[in-house]
């Protein structure tokens, strides 16, 4: 149980909150009164996800509303199919635009979906409309309960699972790392490498956030204080490895060239393995090695393996060095912790709450979202169609008493972009014909009790990995489905062929319906191209300032430079899934992500060699050359903006220095201001390059 990830443990949490409302309902009122409570347990259960108690009990509340108003608007209009189809596309349309809120309001917006479909699986006229509303209300205010319960016990839980996770995370990036740095030069296997490096990224981000909203919103207690200050470092850690490409070029390809990268690639190992010694004994107290960092440190390199003292490599080893012994610090750090060790936090609580993530609902801006140029907009009237299409559709068909099949997987499988939709239909259709078999070994069991514990257990599962391997959800979700609809009605059959035909049918209507309003990811290219620069101009102009009590501006800009980056290559790769004559300039913005990140390394190197070393360049020629590189980077980094004269400094190419940088740091930054400004002016060129394609089509 100690192991178990914090999805899991929340699918159980949820399978046990679902079970208590359908026993209790039952018992208290009959069977059939626990089933209709259990639905609107199921509609609040959409929305409890691993957060605090704060954050949970306001989603777990949004989901019951929606789902719970719903079901009495369907209930109302069941005599009267055509005006419940009519009422079903602004109901979805309504439900969509929540949407706008972010991707926290997805599970609050699939809660009026679900209603929409029990309420359709109930027979009409099998209970008054006020009635099933008063159960479903009843269901969920339980649920909602049980939400507020379960999440303050787990609070500790959670933390510890969060923070766990990250580490796992940073640990796979660690390895990714040593993997494209050993095969640099191994065309096919270095592009799956950098796909699964942005893959890894993209997990890294959300597993950081999720840890910095449970962490840093906490109570000030000394075990906070010291997991705060593993996640921090951990945060730091990102830093040091995204350096870790700098200068390889400089290495050389030759055997000796190949040794050096071997070399990093195994110090990089050695991190890794300690980073994953951390996520065991943030799990489990007594797993913490008991000493031992020097086993993090980098291994010697005999000075024979390097190649001639004058060689670029030669002069560069103490720099990679250094970075490896940062990297092994950190983590030696943050097993120290982890065992007991106090550290003072490099911030206040107050100034880490300015890193979780804001859970405001503000109307005005799903307001704000009532246009068609709007992505949001266009996948709501979308979504909103296709459901009204697959009800209508439905009810045409011979097997036309479940409609509501239909609508759930139109409902499932679109998605936002056609890359999620894609990926949606398959799994949806295997995941449905497995879910199918599962019912027909069902179809022979007689006792309810035995089906309603599966219908649990379903649910569960369904809800656990909806976000991790929709497979799962998929399979779990087609069993809770048949058996929901066969509990509130018995006598309507299993009817699992009628499934299996909707789904697949459901499934080509959502990828049919993907191409009607489309939100293509060129529409959002010169927006996000241009949030980039803007995230890498603010984060230039904090790592290049070197006074004090710039630490949180500093922090706060590189997250938003790195949420940037994120988000566009997000859509690089979405992209890539879309019809050739509206895919987006796919190479001048993969370009752009390469130096982009080249240029936040950079920048990170700098701001903290100014942190640790700041007495040491505290020089006029130091200051002189920040100011003029912090200039040329902010006119690099604007559009149309003319590159300043001083700037001219920066454009003779500097060599490497003969002394390392322990004896004399000026140089190296030096030489580290130019090769910035350099990696700015490519990102300038390759934005103008992205947005003359972008013209050309």
């Amino acid at each position: 149980m100690r192991r178990l990830p914090s999805y899991v443990v929340n699918g159980i949490t949820v399978a046990l909150g679902i079970a208590l409302v359908q026993s209790a309902f039952a018992l208290l009122a009959g069977t059939h009164a626990g089933l209709l409570a259990t639905s609107g347990a199921v509609y609040a259960s959409l929305a409890d996800l691993p957060n605090t108690v704060g954050r949970s009990w306001r989603r777990v509340f949004g989901a019951a509303l929606l789902g719970s108003a719903t079901a009495l608007v369907m209930a109302l209009l069941a005599p009267h199919p055509v005006a419940r189809g009519a009422a079903l596309v602004p109901i979805v349309f309504l439900a969509m635009m929540t949407l706008a809120w972010g991707p926290r309001a997805g599970p609050i917006s699939f809660a009026a979906v679900l209603a929409i479909v029990f309420t359709m699986a109930s027979p009409v006229g099998a209970q008054p409309p006020l009635e099933l509303f008063a159960w479903n209300v009843a269901g969920a205010a339980a649920y909602f309960l049980w939400s507020i319960a379960a999440a303050a016990l787990l609070q500790r839980r959670y933390r510890t699972l969060a923070l766990s996770a990250a580490l796992e995370a940073t640990a796979r990036l660690f390895r990714l790392r040593a993997e494209v740095l050993e095969q640099a030069r191994v065309d096919g296997a270095h592009h799956d490498l950098l796909r699964a490096w942005v893959a890894g990224e993209a997990v890294l981000a959300e597993r950081l956030q999720a840890a910095r909203d449970l962490l840093f919103a906490a109570r000030d207690t000394a075990w906070v204080r010291r997991h705060t200050a593993v996640l921090l470092h951990t945060i730091d850690l990102r830093d040091v490895l995204l350096a870790s490409r700098l200068d390889v070029d400089l290495l050389g390809d030759d055997e000796a060239g190949r040794r050096v990268r071997a070399h990093v690639a195994a110090g990089l190992r050695r991190v890794a393995a300690g980073l994953e010694a951390a996520r065991d004994g943030v799990l489990d107290p007594k797993a913490v090695p008991a000493g031992g960092e020097a086993c993090f440190a980098p291994a010697e390199l005999p000075a024979e393996a390097i190649g001639p003292a004058g060689e670029a490599r030669a002069r560069l080893m103490p720099v990679i060095d250094s970075r490896l012994r940062t990297l092994a610090d950190d983590v030696a750090a943050i097993h120290a912790l982890l065992r007991g060790a106090d550290e003072a936090l490099p911030l206040s609580r107050d100034e880490l709450q300015q890193f979780v993530a804001p859970d405001g609902w503000p109307l005005r801006i799903v307001a704000a979202q009532l246009s068609l140029r709007s992505p949001v907009c266009r996948h709501a009237l979308r979504s909103g169609v296709a459901l009204g299409c697959a009800y209508f559709i439905g009810l045409a068909l011979p097997w036309a008493s479940h409609p509501h099949w239909l609508v759930l997987s139109v409902a499932v499988v679109l998605r936002g972009n056609l890359e999620q939709t894609l990926s949606r239909r398959n799994a949806r259709v295997l995941g449905t014909a497995l879910g199918c078999l599962v019912v027909l070994g069902l179809a022979f069991v007689a006792q309810h009790a035995l089906l309603s514990a599966i219908f649990i257990v379903s649910a569960g599962v369904a809800h656990a990995f909806v976000a991790v391997r929709y497979l799962l959800t998929a399979m779990a979700g087609t069993v809770m489905a048949l058996l929901q609809a066969h509990l509130v009605d018995p006598g309507s059959g299993f009817a699992v062929a009628e499934r299996l035909a909707d789904t697949v049918l459901g499934a080509l209507l959502a990828w049919a319906f993907s191409y009607v309003l489309p939100s293509w990811e060129r529409r959002a290219v010169p927006t996000n191209v241009a949030r980039a620069l803007a995230a890498l101009r603010e984060y230039a102009a904090c790592a290049l300032a070197s006074e004090e009590g710039a630490a949180v501006a500093q922090r706060l800009a590189r997250r938003r430079a790195y949420d940037a980056l994120g988000a566009l290559a997000a859509a690089v790769q979405r992209g890539a899934f879309e019809p050739q004559r509206v895919r987006p300039p796919v190479r001048e913005l993969t370009m752009l992500l390469d130096h982009g990140q080249r240029l936040m390394a950079h920048l990170s190197v700098i701001r903290l060699t100014l942190a640790r070393h700041g007495s040491d360049l505290a020089l006029p020629q130091a200051e002189a050359a920040l100011r003029t590189a912090d200039a040329a980077l902010q006119a690099c980094l604007t559009p149309g903006a003319p590159i300043p004269p001083e700037a001219a400094a920066l454009d003779a190419p500097l060599p490497l220095p003969a002394l390392p940088p322990a004896r004399d740091r000026l140089p190296w930054l030096l030489r580290r201001l130019q090769v910035s400004v350099a990696d700015a002016r490519a990102v300038r060129a390759a934005a103008g390059a992205a947005m003359a394609a972008l013209r050309r089509r």
